[in-house]
């Protein structure tokens, strides 16, 4: 269960198993000071997260997700489970109040039909499959079904004897769910979705599952974990159960299924029998997971196929039951502050969870006023960038200056473009700069608002600009061409998507 990362999103196709892969973040919403949905967009657009699960369809944030580009992979919850199953209307009813009315503006990618159900909800076991094919035949109907696909988590203990991963097979109990589930799959292009926490096969392990295997930590030779039938070494949990999930489908005739993980994560803070639960480890897991996924090593069954993976979670969620460490495995708190900084050096364009170290775009010194004012009409208008705090009476309206405006639109405009060096060119007037630009109430994109929060930024994705971009002749040359920048960025994204 944890968070965070990158991606610029190019387009909605199925996801398959040689597609680039990517770090999700699972979004929580036991807290007793739950952000707005706005707040909540606003923070994954300031972090570059591109793709996040909910753990429902709450109307109020697949609108606040409308038009970010952030790929959002929706959930039907257990409760509702048993309803849909038993009924084909009642499937189609909910895929039309929660989908359709949201697509495609909200990027829908995925319905998660329940989670964990077998083991959290067995009564609910022998409907699941009809659920499934029921929200299939539905997006079917609505012309989705080759655009959203459907599958539901199941939780790693469904697989048996787990190590060597070349002899695990699913509890057998289970087959008569598992079997027409995997031919589903198989048959619509889906995924398997697996929740995973070598966390908790560590606590458990009595000594045998060494911290180090768990988090990813570089392991001697001789403390690699060999599977005793293929010879291969294993030098961490995660890629042990993956391979496990493959041989255990494998085992029933399935092999060309690919798997995500819905769910992973360390808990940063837990009770006195659970030392191992602390801000360090959850720090280490979390960078060395990213780094493992995003480098496309894959596993040694897959060699090359990184598996995509969703951290639980966004936020720390204190009204959790439980011990102290199911309140503690988000990165950043309620007030968008994070509970640790990822380390994340040499992962490329990931960005971390840092909101203290910052860029800004602003006015070059000495910049030509005319072109400042050309600029600053440009990004207010095909830029696309909400202006309204500019206007008198509004926090960023003093000084009433092209210099102060200015700074506010390039740098609004700048953020919400991920922050790359063409989005900060503005023709040649701005440069980025570590100075926050902020003053008095005008809390600018990328700054900390007064109460400790990210500021909401409420500027279009890139999507709207794109449609628009290529602007006033003004801009139809030099450094900041708007088809100019859409091509570096669209490359930039084909690369780290």
């Amino acid at each position: 269960m944890a968070v965070l990362v990158l991606l610029l999103l190019l387009a909605v196709s199925h996801a398959t198993s040689d597609e680039d892969p990517y770090i999700g973040v699972n979004i929580g919403t036991d807290l007793s000071n739950m952000p707005h949905p706005t707040q909540v967009a606003a923070l994954l657009k300031a972090q570059q997260i591109r793709h996040v699960r909910l753990y429902n369809a709450d109307q109020g944030m697949l609108v606040a997700l409308a038009n970010t580009g952030i790929r959002v992979m929706v959930s039907i919850p257990n409760e509702q489970l048993l309803g849909i199953g038993q009924s084909n209307s009642t499937a189609a009813n909910w895929v039309s109040r929660n989908i359709v009315p949201h697509y495609p503006a909200t990027n829908i990618t995925a319905i998660c039909v329940g989670s964990e159900v077998l083991t959290t909800l067995p009564n609910a076991g022998p409907v699941l499959v009809n659920a499934i094919k029921f929200v299939h035949s539905a997006l079917v109907a609505s012309k989705l079904d080759r655009k959203i696909i459907v599958s539901s988590p199941l939780p790693s203990t469904v697989i048996l004897d787990s190590f060597p991963p070349s002899q695990a097979f699913f509890n057998r109990s289970w087959n008569p769910v598992l079997v027409p589930m995997l031919d589903f799959l198989q048959s619509t292009g889906s995924f398997l979705m697996l929740n995973m926490y070598p966390y908790y096969d560590y606590m458990k392990s009595n000594g045998a599952i060494t911290l180090d295997y768990a988090l990813f930590q570089p392991l001697t030779p001789n403390k690699e974990a060999v599977d005793s039938n293929t010879l291969v070494h294993y030098t961490n949990v995660f890629d042990a159960m993956v391979d496990a999930t493959y041989f255990a489908m494998a085992f029933l005739n399935f092999t060309n299924i690919p798997v995500i993980v819905t769910e992973t994560g360390w808990p940063s803070k837990g009770d006195s029998n659970e030392p191992d639960a602390t801000i360090d480890n959850a720090n280490t897991y979390n960078s060395n997971l990213i780094r493992h996924v995003m480098n496309k090593t894959g596993t040694p069954k897959h060699p090359g196929i990184a598996v995509s993976t969703y951290i639980y979670e966004l936020y720390n969620e204190d009204m959790k039951p439980g011990p102290i460490s199911e309140k503690n495995w988000g990165l950043f708190d309620a007030n968008g502050d994070p509970i640790y900084i990822l380390r994340l050096t040499g992962s490329g364009s990931l960005l971390a969870n840092d909101t203290t170290n910052k860029t800004y775009c602003t006015p070059k010194d000495g910049a030509d006023p005319k072109m400042l004012q050309a600029a600053l009409d440009w990004a207010c208008g095909p830029g696309k960038v909400d202006c309204s705090p500019l206007l008198q009476g509004k926090p960023c309206y003093e000084p009433d200056n092209v210099i102060a405006h200015a700074t506010y639109a390039f740098n609004t405009y700048y953020h919400r473009m991920g922050k790359t060096s063409d989005a900060c060119d503005f023709n040649g007037v701005a440069d980025i700069t570590t100075t926050d630009p902020s003053h008095g109430s005008c809390n600018f994109p990328g700054s900390l608002g007064s109460n400790g929060t990210m500021v909401n930024i409420t500027a279009p994705s890139m999507n709207s600009v794109s449609s628009d971009s290529s602007g006033p002749s003004f801009y139809g040359r030099g450094g900041f061409t708007g088809n100019l920048v859409l091509i570096k960025v669209m490359l930039w994204s084909a690369i780290i998507l």
